[in-house]
């Protein structure tokens, strides 16, 4: 056959081999690499991953929870200028001013009551408020200071924790002309159902000298959160009966119910407007709180 097709054939049959042999450069580059990464190079590579722990939030911002108490955002602020709740958490200040005035229900005359408070949030669920407070009755009356008051609470638990998250509260109040008063109050508070805010507050005062006067109070407070983190709508009442020492038991009682505002022109300013109406003989005629308060 080499005879047959001659010199042709014989360079066909030298090309061939020497063509198989031919290789691509990059083929030769990828097999070096994988060599180069073996098995226990493999066993010895990190893979580095993030974990993602969340919790549910509510449709409402001002229900997050913050602080070290795992509070809701709307209880760092007043909600109810009747009625406290829980405490402010840890590390804030905030500044408030009252006014209050006081309507008789016969010809008695307006007293007006302004208040100055300064609060103070501290570790392990304890708050401490200063007040300063001014007086004035009637339009012609001399515009005195009346009293100051050194308050503290103790919330019981961090948020949550506890049915109705109870706080304990006590003031002393050092008052100029009457007799300085003991206050003592259980503080309860909570999320009814989303957007839905509850207070309601236990009290005690005793006079501690004169008539030895003992008020025992209970004031509630629902709001409904129109604007997310600018206005809510509720209503407060408050109810109250009042002994002296010579006739424990013989008691004057009152009511007082109205509606209630919060607005929050930002994050940290808020405005509180109640204008409570007495009902029963013994009550005022009404009762009107504005407060104006700044988280600094």
């Amino acid at each position: 056959m080499f005879l047959r097709f001659g010199p042709p054939a014989a360079l066909l049959a030298l090309t061939v081999p020497s063509l198989a042999q031919v290789t691509n450069p990059a083929d030769d580059a990828l097999k070096r690499a994988r060599e180069d990464l073996s098995l226990d190079s493999l066993e010895h590579t990190q893979v580095s991953t993030t974990t993602v722990v969340g919790r549910p939030v509510s449709e409402y911002r001002e229900e997050d929870r913050v602080g070290d108490y795992d509070q809701p955002l709307w209880t760092t602020q007043r909600l109810f200028p009747s009625t406290r709740i829980y405490v402010r958490p840890a590390g804030t200040m905030g500044f408030e001013f009252w006014t209050r005035v006081k309507v008789p229900k016969d010809e008695g005359k307006t007293t007006v009551e302004n208040q100055y408070e300064v609060e103070f949030g501290l570790p392990h669920r304890f708050q401490i408020d200063i007040y300063a407070v001014t007086e004035k009755t009637g339009s012609e009356g001399e515009l005195n200071f009346s009293e100051q008051k050194f308050e503290g609470r103790w919330a019981i638990a961090d948020w949550g924790k506890i049915w109705m998250n109870p706080t304990l509260y006590f003031e002393y109040v050092e008052r100029d002309l009457e007799a300085d008063v003991l206050e003592y109050k259980l503080l309860l508070g909570d999320e009814l159902a989303p957007g839905w805010h509850f207070g309601s507050n236990l009290v005690f005062e005793h006079e501690v000298s004169n008539e030895l006067e003992n008020e025992y109070e209970l004031t509630m407070g629902i709001a409904r959160v129109i604007l997310d983190q600018e206005l809510s709508l509720g209503a407060e009442m408050k109810a109250a009966a009042v002994d002296v020492h010579e006739d424990r038991g013989d008691y004057e009682t009152s009511l007082e119910i109205g509606p209630s505002l919060r607005w929050q022109p930002n994050d940290r300013m808020h405005i509180d407007f109640a204008p409570l109406i007495g009902i029963g003989s013994d009550a005022r005629a009404a009762d009107i709180f504005l407060v104006i308060g700044y988280d600094f």
